[in-house]
């Protein structure tokens, strides 16, 4: 957000509204983690569409796993924002690289979805869940290592300023360990709105889908239902960021933070 765009109330509401979310999605994700390794597994089907859907169950624990680590970093981000700099700048790259790995499972679901449900032959493809453990975990980790080690300095202390033009300390800690380098915040932006144009058009063409079912079938409620759980499994609601413009911004900063803190 720019310099002083948010009054020292808002904020405080802002960081609440965050806090309870988060705290609310990793324990309803890490309850869900463990239902689903204590329960268990069944031996894997033989056909090519039944492998595909028994692999979407991982998919989905993938995800939750990404969003769990997304919202304990971001937890504890706060806190540590007042302790040793070395300590922030870790922190701050495990918030990075934890936002980048749930935004690649979010796309790795929509690729999942795309292959149940547009795709009309039978798919096999070889190593499918390594490959996207490889896409979704391995490569955002490893280009958060690469910018710590090579460029650590972009992360560390990011202040929030308020529209009192000064740095508000005492409703609410206004220092949090994220980007401190404007071109690496930037490119992460690149990355989620390319990860959300295509989950877009994933979640447009199931639409497309559906409706044509719908016609057959007249499951108006029920299909409308699944594009609802669709739009919150493929991170759409993240496409707020791009809308911080004029008389929205400040609605719009609510409605982000209140839609994606319970993603979860």
């Amino acid at each position: 957000l720019p310099a002083g765009t948010l009054s020292p109330a808002q904020l405080a509401s802002l960081t609440h509204i965050s806090t309870i979310g988060c705290s609310l999605s990793a324990a309803a994700t890490l309850c869900t983690l463990l239902l689903c390794c204590f329960s268990s597994t069944p031996c894997p089907p033989p056909s090519c569409r039944q492998r595909l859907r028994d692999n979407t169950t991982r998919i989905h624990m993938h995800l939750l796993a990404a969003l769990l680590l997304l919202n304990c970093s971001f937890l504890l981000s706060m806190p540590l924002a007042t302790g040793a700099e070395g300590l922030c700048q870790v922190t701050a790259a495990l918030l990075h690289a934890s936002l980048l790995c749930a935004l690649a499972w979010m796309a790795a679901e929509a690729f999942h979805l795309l292959l149940l449900l547009v795709k009309v032959y039978n798919i096999y493809i070889q190593h499918y869940l390594l490959k996207l453990c490889l896409f979704a975990w391995g490569l955002p980790t490893l280009a958060v290592v690469a910018a710590f080690v090579f460029k650590g300095d972009i992360y560390g202390y990011h202040t929030i300023s308020t529209s009192e033009g000064y740095r508000n300390t005492t409703i609410v800690p206004s220092a949090r360990c994220w980007l401190t380098s404007p071109p690496a915040h930037y490119t992460t932006l690149c990355y989620a709105g390319l990860i959300l144009l295509f989950n877009m058009l994933v979640l447009g063409r199931v639409a497309m889908i559906l409706r044509r079912i719908q016609r057959q079938k007249g499951q108006v409620r029920k299909d409308w239902a699944t594009v609802l759980g669709l739009t919150c499994l493929l991170g759409t609601t993240w496409g707020l960021a791009f809308f911080r413009f004029g008389i929205f911004l400040i609605p719009q900063v609510y409605l982000f933070t209140i839609l994606n803190s319970l993603q979860g």
